[in-house]
């Protein structure tokens, strides 16, 4: 393995991920983060996502908000860090976080299509679980910055208007439905012209329902996270290029046959490592598999891979900072192996 081979898959991870999530994933994750930081109410995010929202209702929606959307570990970012800044509580946020990724009924339905209804059932409860645990977890670990956040919230949430409901709905169901559509496998030309209608919605939201100030608002908050994320998310993606160069996935997959601790851990730190664009990782555990992957590590491939990588946690470091992103990345690894650990107990 020479040192340009390396580079070359460094670079040629750059060239992929630019082709193709770029236009039609990351761009309206970053419109949806910005409209979330410009238009949305301190008010309307923290009655969901708040420290002081019921836990049940919190851990709730956030657990299985991602259901709808078709992203990876690094395409949630944008979406994340708007949510965590305009006050989310850490433990909602860090559940929005990881179950995103996880829990999209384009995967589920792909991995059970692909690898069979167990393995696709396995993952929508494990993915659910997961992410509430981590962040009931994160959120008990910090509970003292959060007792502080909640004592701040009465000030960050009083006497501020919201727009009304609908025009909310309207607003981010239209950018729901691009990146929805936008990242669906339908004939380019369908697509070009629904997402070309739903453009033409989106403007005349705008137009009727929002100032042009509040619209000027949305595409700087936009650009202020292109700005934080774009950069650093670049350089992981061309990390996670020169490892796939280092580690071939023939040598990974000889390594976690079977359902031993030492398996599910491989699995899931190589998981925790590995960049998966979405949907990529379906056809890549099914590879391993066919190779004689084990289902319990599969199961744990599958939890930390499409929540996780090193692009990912280079990113949100720079939002919740280096303590948290260890813990979160810590228990993500921990919390895969037993998930997948006790799968393939049950499964045999």
């Amino acid at each position: 393995m020479t040192f340009m081979t390396v580079m070359q898959s460094g670079f040629n991870e750059i060239l992929y991920y630019l082709s193709v999530h770029v236009l039609l994933c990351l761009v309206p994750a970053f419109f949806i983060a910005g409209g979330i930081a410009a238009m949305l109410s301190s008010g309307a995010v923290l009655k969901y996502f708040g420290p002081q929202a019921p836990k049940p209702l919190a851990y709730g929606v956030a657990s299985v908000s991602g259901a709808i959307l078709a992203v990876c570990s690094c395409t949630i970012l944008p979406i994340f860090a708007g949510i965590y800044k305009k006050g989310a509580g850490l433990g909602p946020a860090i559940t929005f976080l990881f179950s995103g990724p996880a829990i999209n009924v384009l995967a589920i339905s792909l991995t059970a299509r692909q690898m069979g209804w167990e393995l696709g059932l396995g993952r929508v409860i494990g993915a659910v679980l997961l992410a509430v645990g981590i962040g009931l977890l994160i959120a008990f670990i910090f509970r003292k910055e959060e007792t502080a956040k909640s004592v701040d919230e009465d000030i960050f949430a009083t006497d501020e208007e919201s727009k009304p409901t609908v025009h909310i709905l309207a607003f981010f169901g239209i950018l729901l439905a691009i990146l929805i559509f936008g990242t669906m496998a339908i004939p380019a030309i369908s697509k070009a012209i629904i997402i070309v209608i739903l453009l033409g919605l989106l403007a005349a939201v705008c137009k009727y329902w929002y100032t042009r100030d509040q619209v000027l608002a949305w595409l700087q908050e936009t650009w202020h996270f292109v700005k934080l994320i774009f950069p650093i998310l670049l350089v992981g993606v061309f990390l996670a290029g020169a490892i796939k160069a280092v580690i071939p996935g023939e040598m990974v997959a000889a390594t976690v046959g079977g359902n031993s601790i030492s398996a599910n851990l491989t699995a899931a730190v190589v998981g925790a490592l590995m960049y998966f664009s979405t949907l990529t990782e379906v056809p890549i555990v099914a590879a391993f598999l066919d190779l004689g992957m084990g289902s319990g590590p599969a199961l744990a491939l599958l939890l930390a891979g499409p929540s996780l990588s090193l692009p990912n946690m280079l990113v949100i470091r720079n939002v919740i900072g280096t303590k948290k992103v260890m813990i979160y990345v810590l228990l993500v690894v921990i919390l895969s192996t037993i998930a997948g650990l006790l799968f393939g107990i049950i499964v045999g």
